[in-house]
């Protein structure tokens, strides 16, 4: 969030007025570096099976050389779809911090925001889309049976599909940081170690739902308060 430091005329009357302030070019990339960090270290545990088992496979069908830039262009697939999910979060804390909607530790100020991130989160919980892209990340055998693509360019193909699947699961808990803080490294943690559980729990799919109507109930109880 950009902090203007000894800022002269108008942008000093915005900063003692609390109004919002502008972000510049630095801001934004930097805003952008920490989501892209932060998206990288809370997905990458959760994809590790996806990623072993895919390089298990790799050394018994592909030559030394192709085998490894496969793995290598599997990987950065991806990372590039979680990155592009980064960019669209820092879009959406510029949009919500220019509306003062957030606070410093870029946690929502507001109860209607906060409760239509809970709701929206939470049902999301139970639709059927969540539960078929769970279904692939949780299930590498399953993933990787139904959308093998041999060669360097398969790796870079399913990268992109497994990536893309990984987001439509958690896309909506993503949210949820704007409600807990996303300088808040607890908060953060916390929605890492759900999303790496609800994949790898034997029945995940309960806890999902479960989680949802936990989202749902604090969603309301917000709103009433």
């Amino acid at each position: 969030m950009a902090v203007a430091m000894a800022a002269p005329g108008g942008m000093a009357d915005m900063a003692m007025a609390g109004m919002p302030m502008p972000w510049s070019l630095v801001d934004a990339l930097l805003m952008l570096a920490m989501w892209g960090v932060m998206m990288f270290g809370m997905m990458l545990p959760s994809a590790l099976p996806m990623i072993l088992l895919y390089q298990q496979i790799l050394h018994k069908r592909s030559a030394n050389a192709q085998r490894h830039l496969a793995l290598l262009l599997f990987c950065l697939a991806y990372l590039v779809v979680w990155g592009g999910f980064s960019l669209i979060a820092t879009a959406l804390q510029w949009g919500l911090d220019q509306l003062a909607l957030l606070s410093p530790a870029m946690r929502s100020q507001s109860h209607w925001l906060g409760a239509g991130l809970l709701l929206a989160a939470g049902v999301y919980q139970w639709l059927p889309g969540k539960a078929a892209c769970l279904a692939h990340c949780r299930g590498p055998v399953l993933f990787l049976m139904s959308h093998w693509r041999p060669g360097v360019a398969g790796g870079w193909r399913m990268g992109l599909r497994h990536g893309l699947y990984c987001l439509g699961c958690c896309w909506a808990l993503m949210g949820l940081l704007f409600v807990g803080g996303v300088m808040n490294l607890l908060w953060v943690a916390l929605i890492g170690a759900y999303v790496l559980l609800e994949k790898l729990l034997p029945h995940g799919r309960w806890l999902s739902r479960s989680a949802g109507a936990l989202l749902i109930a604090w969603g309301f109880a917000l709103l009433l308060t």
